[in-house]
């Protein structure tokens, strides 16, 4: 059932999902024929296809000035929700309850007409917002400004790029002064400028009181637009609460998930003289790659522990031996080179079988594909007894950290000071 409130009472949700479901009938094949589709009802056959339910008894509640975020990975009901939210669909079961004005920026296109101009398609929207052509006419300059379209503003949108789709149709929703804000992935087809100044616009737009439902794969800007998050998947909501509690358990499945496809994926291989070289006198023979828990895996998270564990075996005894190892980024970068010798720790010895660690304790690496070398040497670095060039790989993904370019984190703190001024002298 939906209920709807132009007008949203003090303290009261402007939205209430109370577990609410959608099913979707899936048809295998449809009739190819008037006759054939006669002859099916005689004989008392219907078609009603597999059951979809793309959402299943999902709760949450939006109240006035909240950003709320939704992630999941694709297929998981988030467009859905937003579409229930809207009442462009109606529940199967459950209550979706709103109140207020509610804008919404769901799909490309979607309440334009192809063959209206850019300029008449916004007096359209607004009539569909429920605003009257002369408040509409108040707002037309700052829209047709904002949309950064110039001339194509008068120009059949049935022409029009799908970015300049999401310029229109983003122009018109901010500017309607709603209540609420729905806004679904399609502001990523926009380009960066565009983006920043969408986003910079809805960050005024919550200053001033407006709440706002993001519905996006980019984790960064749910955590730090967001104050409230869902994780949807398979239909269900996974975890709500902080964004960042949210992100981190979505990140958790979604590498667990890679870690078991990765397993399942053959393992570099070794080839001497190719990527592998050295004396022999002593071989590392084995190289894992594990988390906090010494668990071996394939893909660790930006922020989280990661040992690299080397066994070796040495054909005799070796005096004051050096162990390194390098990590490269998979364009070919070379991001560190780190051995015992540098962290000061000094190897007696090496006679038979053993194990060198290498701990980082808070991965520093951004989000993307890694390879790693390791290395057996004399002090004097004359001899290299194994050397294994870029035989392990791994993967890192979104952890803890917010930044989103370069290769490594600094983990930094910002601070602001800003310098006295005096107060003006009042005139006399």
């Amino acid at each position: 059932m939906i209920q709807r409130s132009a007008i949203a009472a003090a303290g009261q949700p402007l939205i209430q999902l109370r577990q609410v479901s959608k099913r979707f009938s899936m048809h295998r094949e449809q009739q190819r024929s008037f006759q054939e589709a006669f002859i099916r009802l005689v004989q008392g056959k219907r078609d009603r296809g597999r059951q979809f339910w793309a959402l299943n008894d999902a709760s949450m509640e939006v109240h006035a000035r909240d950003c709320f975020g939704i992630i999941g990975p694709n297929g998981s009901g988030k467009s859905t929700l937003l579409k229930l939210i809207t009442g462009i669909l109606e529940p199967t079961s459950g209550d979706v309850i709103t109140n207020g004005r509610i804008a919404s920026l769901l799909e490309l296109g979607a309440g334009f007409h192809p063959d209206l101009t850019g300029r008449e398609n916004i007096f359209l929207n607004g009539s569909v917002y429920g605003l009257s052509r002369r408040q509409m006419l108040k707002r037309l300059d700052e829209i047709i400004d904002f949309t950064e379209l110039g001339d194509f503003i008068d120009v059949p949108i049935k022409h029009y790029s799908s970015g300049m789709y999401v310029r229109l149709g983003f122009s018109v929703a901010i500017h309607i002064d709603p209540d609420l804000l729905l806004v679904d992935e399609v502001l990523a087809v926009g380009d960066a400028s565009f983006q920043h100044k969408c986003l910079d616009r809805i960050q005024k737009f919550r200053a001033r009181g407006g709440t706002l439902v993001l519905v996006s794969h980019d984790l960064g800007t749910i955590q730090s637009l967001c104050n409230q998050a869902i994780w949807l998947d398979g239909g269900e909501v996974r975890a709500a609460g902080q964004p960042t509690d949210v992100a981190m358990a979505y990140l958790n499945e979604v590498a667990q998930r890679e870690e078991n496809q990765a397993t399942s994926e053959p393992a570099s291989k070794l080839y001497e003289g190719q990527n592998r070289w050295g004396t022999g006198k002593i071989r590392v023979t084995r190289v894992e790659l594990c988390d906090g828990n010494g668990t071996p895996r394939r893909i660790f998270v930006n922020g989280g522990a990661l040992e690299i564990r080397m066994h070796y075996r040495a054909e005799g005894r070796f005096d004051d031996p050096i162990f390194g190892l390098a990590i490269h980024q998979q364009s070919g970068a070379h991001i560190c080179g780190p051995n015992t010798n540098f962290g000061g720790l000094q190897i007696p010895f090496v006679s038979g079988e053993g194990q060198v660690i290498y701990r980082i304790p808070k991965l520093p690496l951004m989000e993307g594909a890694y390879l790693v070398s390791i290395a057996v040497t004399n002090r004097a670095d004359t001899e290299i007894y194994d050397y294994h060039d870029r035989a392990y790989p791994f993967r890192v993904s979104v952890g803890a950290s917010r930044e989103r370019y370069g290769l490594v984190t600094l983990d930094g703190e910002w601070r602001f000071e800003a310098d006295a001024v005096p107060a003006p002298t009042p005139e006399r």
